[in-house]
C-alpha cells in the first residue's frame, strides 16, 4: 500500500497558517468505498486509510516510510502568492475605482 507525504494547505476559514507547517503521511486507499445498504453510510474494508501520521519535517516522514519499508509519494506544497499592500493604498487618487463605503 502506497503512502502519500504532503503538507496540508491552510484552511479556508482561517487567516493564519495553523497546522499547515507540519507534514502528514497518509495511506492511499486500496479499495473503493461502498455504501452500506441499511443506513446508507459509506464503508470501507481498508483499515490503513484511517492512519494519519504527522511529522515536523519532510525528512522525518521520508525516514519513517523508509524505515518501515512503506512505498511513498511526496507532494511538494505550492507556496501562496502574497500581495503586500499598505492600508493607505485604499485612499490613493490613482485607484482604478473610487473608494466608497
Amino acid at each position: 500500500m502506497t503512502a502519500r507525504i504532503y503538507r496540508p494547505a491552510k484552511t479556508a476559514t482561517q487567516s493564519g497558517a495553523g497546522n499547515s507547517r507540519l507534514w502528514r503521511l497518509e495511506y492511499l486507499p486500496e479499495s473503493a468505498r461502498s455504501i452500506e445498504p441499511l443506513m446508507g453510510w459509506t464503508a470501507s474494508s481498508d483499515m490503513k486509510s484511517q492512519i494519519k501520521l504527522t511529522f515536523a519535517t519532510k525528512e522525518e516522514a521520508v525516514a519513517y516510510a523508509e524505515r518501515n519499508a512503506i512505498p511513498y509519494r511526496i507532494e511538494e506544497p505550492k507556496e501562496a502568492k502574497r500581495q503586500i499592500t499598505s492600508y493607505s493604498d485604499n485612499f490613493k487618487n490613482s485607484r482604478l475605482t473610487p473608494w466608497t463605503h
